[in-house]
């Protein structure tokens, strides 16, 4: 695989045979440089870690990774954000920012999932591997704004999967990518191959994976995630009676590439008939069952041997096929049978309109986020060779 990229970040994942990966990466802040392990989230825009003031989160993680706190006093090169800076404009922002009586510029933040973090902007150095043509420069660094959280709250004061932060991924001004491509460090592009092989791992580039095969569909416009126009779903080539409109664009509704969910979420409208038909494709080799509100099956055979492959069918013809680890997971056994359940959820809540697609479906592909050109390109690859 031929790499044309800036920066090259290494991912270091969490599994269990009961859950899907959780995708992070180790990021080096400050002066001396100090390391965090941060989530990668395309779904958000901010990079934040947790500071050393905050009084509820979460201090030991079940990951088996030792916790760190952002501390700006022990930076030489910290300065916090005052609200006079233009990073704190309203036009900057995709959380609620507010000044604080000692004039920093402060925010709050809130994911999917209803967590929440809020705290104060920093301007620091962050550091990563320079990739020049053929050769990789180490310890190069620039200046970004990021969040240090002084407070948390719901899944992210738990401590089962706590990590140090979440690095946003998203298109607004303050995302590391846009703050760098504003200013000519890196291309306005960035890419992941994310490993699906239970051990984890994979590489995330700041700039573009050259690699034949990739097709693109282009972005929809004015949108603050990274929403593709889904058209369709076929299941051994046979495509599901679904209305198209289930998949429109508006507000809270539409289909989002967001690598901070784990599993993968389909409107009401297209679950069920995607529930149905790998259900009559399969029928006759397994034992369809349910389990915990899942619908699951007891598997004697490789599921490579029995389940269909999936196309879902984007704008402009590009088509990403799914094989059967990539829309199932596998919670265990049952009388000594492999239990392999459904890993798309039916959407619900707020979020019931949208078409989520995480880390089930994005690993082992290279995915191109093409910022420049308002795209989104992806291709199979086995990324424990990338």
């Amino acid at each position: 695989m031929a790499n044309l990229a800036f920066a090259v970040l290494s991912c270091v994942p969490f599994s269990s045979q009961a859950e899907p990966l959780l995708y992070y990466t180790k990021v080096k802040l400050g002066t001396p440089p100090r390391e965090f392990n941060v989530q990668i989230d395309t779904g958000s825009d901010i990079l934040w870690v947790t500071c050393s003031s905050c009084s509820n989160c979460p201090q030991s993680s079940g990951l088996g990774v030792e916790l760190s706190f952002f501390d700006s006093a022990s930076s030489s090169t910290a300065r916090p954000v005052p609200c006079s800076d233009a990073a704190c404009s309203p036009a900057s922002q995709t959380s609620a920012t507010q000044c604080s009586l000692n004039n920093l510029c402060s925010y709050s933040f809130h994911y999917g999932d209803e967590s929440g973090t809020s705290g104060y902007y920093v301007n620091d150095v962050l550091f990563f591997d320079a990739v020049l043509g053929q050769s990789l420069v180490a310890n190069s660094s620039a200046l970004v704004v990021f969040g240090c959280s002084t407070c948390q709250s719901g899944d992210l004061t738990k401590t089962d999967k706590a990590l140090d932060g979440i690095f946003g991924f998203g298109h607004g001004d303050l995302s590391v990518i846009s703050q760098l491509s504003s200013r000519g460090i890196t291309p306005r592009v960035f890419s992941h191959c994310l490993k699906g092989d239970g051990s984890g791992g994979g590489t995330l580039v700041l700039g573009e994976i050259l690699e034949p095969g990739i097709v693109y569909s282009p972005l929809v416009p004015s949108q603050p995630h990274y929403n593709l126009n889904l058209q369709s779903i076929s299941v051994n080539g046979q495509f599901l009676p679904i209305d198209p409109s289930v998949f429109a664009t508006s507000t809270n509704r539409g289909t989002i590439i967001d690598s901070g969910t784990t599993l993968a979420y389909l409107v009401e409208q297209a679950y069920d008939p995607f529930v149905s038909a790998i259900t009559a494709a399969v029928s006759t080799s397994v034992t369809p069952t349910i389990s915990k509100g899942n619908q699951c099956y007891l598997v004697s055979n490789s599921i490579n041997d029995v389940f269909p492959s999936i196309s879902l069918n984007f704008a402009a013809g590009a088509s990403m096929v799914l094989k059967p680890e990539e829309y199932l997971i596998q919670l265990g056994f049952y009388d000594g049978a492999p239990l392999w359940c459904i890993g798309f959820q039916k959407a619900q809540g707020p979020s019931a309109m949208l078409t989520i697609l995480g880390d089930l479906v994005l690993k082992d592909k290279i995915f191109v986020y093409d910022l420049a050109h308002q795209r989104i390109g992806w291709t199979n690859y086995d990324c424990k060779f990338s």
